[in-house]
């Protein structure tokens, strides 16, 4: 009962607080003592590779490797307002010799939302990444990332944003 409760907990956090940038904690839940709020929201904020990540990599990585080059793989939005919606487009190109998969484009939270060119992109040519951003629950700087799932040596690809949020 108690694993469920602490997975229950685990998911609630990552849906409540993956998108806000103020540190939280989980005092205020019934029934959960600070010792058990503190062990989840610490395994929650660690960096540790999900294995759906690895999955996903080993999906790319089993077709044909190629290379791959971006225009950039980080950009700045500026001062935006809160509650803005803007996007950005990253454009990819295959510099290898084989076509070039974007199995997936996995973005950190919910308040990014990934679309990127479905079909092969053949060798020379290029394709394109759009990252759509909603700022609303937000104040301040934020930065952002998604991985990116590609059939490419180093897979994957991590592309980032920066926005400074103002009322």
């Amino acid at each position: 009962m108690k694993s469920i409760k602490i997975l229950a907990i685990a998911a609630l956090c990552t849906l409540t607080f993956s998108c806000k940038k103020e540190e939280k904690t989980l005092d205020h839940i019934p029934g959960v003592d600070s010792a058990q709020a503190s062990t989840v929201v610490e395994a929650l904020s660690q960096d540790s590779a999900n294995p759906d990540d690895a999955a996903l990599v080993k999906e790319a990585q089993s077709k044909p490797l190629t290379t791959i080059a971006f225009s950039e793989t980080d950009h700045s939005f500026g001062d935006i307002k809160k509650g803005e919606k803007v996007e950005h487009i990253y454009e990819v190109t295959n510099t290898g010799t084989n076509p070039l998969i974007i199995s997936n484009v996995k973005p950190g939270c919910g308040c990014t939302v990934p679309d990127f060119t479905k079909e092969p992109i053949l060798p020379g040519k290029k394709g394109k990444i759009t990252l759509h951003f909603d700022s609303t629950n937000f104040d301040g700087a934020v930065s952002k990332a998604a991985d990116v799932f590609v059939n490419v040596e180093k897979a994957p690809v991590r592309l980032t944003f920066t926005a400074n949020i103002t009322q």
